[in-house]
């Protein structure tokens, strides 16, 4: 992948790919991999099986860390006209078209996840470099790239999780004590009408760093009411 650098591709030569791994594996990894020029963040990302249709199937909740401060998910939208519109009122956190690659372009990276529609896509493109190595691309098979912005992002906003739980500075036994306590106030909040599989994906990672996948039927079993 030629937008990868040379910290990432180090950092990805350790993860194998064909497993998943416990969360104090992972952070393992976390420390064993190269880091960047300031003190990244370490976050753990979730994808749950709930339906936002449904207000019945909401997480809701707040969580004070052991050693740390977590954050909620923020989607940014590429989008114009009414589809600007729709997508703020379903809540997307930060909306633009052409100014909002510009603002990326200069800097910007103040959210965790991105929808855009499809006549978008060829500016979103510019961006490749920049959102491609940390995963942030949208894509049509995520249901990330659509007409329908106001849906994707209440889906985003109800499916997925993404928390700040340190620093690669924190010692290992920090990581995986702030790792551990989100996860189970995540498994503790199920709501009672969601259906099937709950926690559908466990990922940890740094800033710029390749996500790190965590067995979460592990995790489920191991918090379990």
């Amino acid at each position: 992948m030629a937008v990868m650098t040379k910290r990432f591709k180090a950092a990805e030569a350790l993860i194998d790919r064909s497993k998943t791994y416990s969360v104090e594996e992972a952070v393992d990894i976390v420390a064993k991999s190269p880091g960047a020029k300031f003190d990244e963040s370490v976050d753990v990302s979730l994808r749950l099986g709930v339906d936002p249709k449904h207000a019945d199937q909401m997480v809701r909740g707040a969580i004070v860390l052991p050693h740390g401060i977590g954050k909620t998910v923020r989607v940014a939208v590429f989008a114009k006209g009414e589809k600007e519109r729709e997508a703020r009122e379903a809540g997307a956190d930060v909306v633009g078209a052409e100014d909002l690659v510009e603002k990326i372009q200069g800097g910007f990276m103040d959210f965790d996840s991105t929808i855009a529609t499809p006549d978008l896509m060829g500016q979103v493109g510019r961006l490749g470099k920049v959102l491609g190595p940390r995963g942030l691309m949208p894509n049509p098979k995520l249901g990330t790239v659509t007409f329908d912005v106001g849906r994707a992002v209440r889906e985003v906003k109800a499916g997925n999780v993404h928390v700040q739980v340190g620093k690669k500075s924190f010692t290992k036994e920090h990581l995986v004590a702030n790792a551990m306590a989100l996860l189970e106030a995540i498994v503790k909040a199920k709501p009672a009408a969601s259906k099937g599989t709950y926690l559908r994906t466990v990922t940890l990672s740094t800033t710029m760093g390749p996500g790190i996948p965590v067995d979460a039927q592990r995790v489920a079993n191991q918090f379990k009411k």
